[in-house]
């Protein structure tokens, strides 16, 4: 059986890639503790001087975590170092630069995962949703700073708040997305830029984007986010919105 979680190493350049395209790339739990291993093992290699994270296929980069594994997995696994928070906050943390190389479509959770990364390229044609108040379930503190943080306040409404589905050209006119091309000249775009930044001066690049990381950082009341949160997460509106979902239904939710 192949391998979710896919980790290439070629001189300088790591690559990931979610590899289940026949279940459009999304993650599980045992996806998420593969995703981590490739993470670290990467970031522990002093040769590594740039990491892509991408997808398999031509369709979707990824659709985000499991829905079926968020009633019991999420709550159970929310202190291990595997919980989806914790494994896109080891993203952001690598000590080197991060490129997302987004072959498809990019929904719920992998959205953040794009915005762990350092950058992102996209393709033309692909989509973006997050689904979150779609189903009930508040997103966890560093998702949402990330969104406020690296594109704007606006874009984190938009995307939580009304549950817009954005496309390409809006994604980079939003600054989602650092760069879009054809998809034609998708991988040619990557390997350009996962060259670059693998000849660049390591020890200077990773002191300086551990500078921007902090300088950019705010300081919102994360327990209080947190315990918003975990009302939610054992909400009769989540449970309502999940099971909605499963039965190709509109939810009816009643704010409890």
């Amino acid at each position: 059986m192949t391998a979710s979680v896919l980790l290439a190493i070629d001189g300088p350049r790591a690559t990931i890639t979610l590899n289940d395209p026949a279940k459009h790339n999304r993650l599980d739990p045992a996806g998420l503790r593969l995703l981590r291993e490739a993470v670290d093992k990467a970031d522990a290699d002093p040769n590594i001087r740039v990491t892509v994270i991408t997808g398999a296929g031509d369709k979707t980069f990824c659709s985000g975590y499991d829905l079926g594994s968020i009633p019991a997995g999420e709550r159970r696994d929310e202190g291990s170092d595997d919980s989806f928070e914790k494994v896109m906050d080891r993203i952001e943390a690598m000590r080197m630069p991060t490129l997302c190389a987004l072959n498809g479509g990019v929904y719920g959770g992998a959205t953040d995962l794009a915005l762990a990364c350092d950058f992102r390229l996209g393709v033309k044609g692909m989509r973006f949703f997050m689904p979150a108040a779609r189903f009930g379930l508040h997103y966890y503190p560093s998702g949402l700073r990330r969104y406020t943080q690296k594109v704007s306040p606006s874009f984190a409404k938009r995307a939580f708040l009304l549950s817009e589905d954005f496309h390409d050209a809006e994604l980079l006119a939003v600054g989602y997305l650092d760069w879009l091309v054809e998809r034609a000249e998708f991988k040619d775009k990557v390997d350009e830029k996962a060259a670059r930044l693998a000849n660049l001066a390591p020890l200077s690049m990773a002191g300086m984007k551990r500078a921007i990381e902090q300088f950019a950082q705010a300081s919102p009341d994360v327990p209080s986010i947190r315990q918003s949160a975990k009302v939610c997460a054992t909400s009769e509106d989540l449970r309502e919105g999940l099971a909605a979902l499963s039965e190709r239904r509109a939810p009816a939710f009643k704010g409890r």
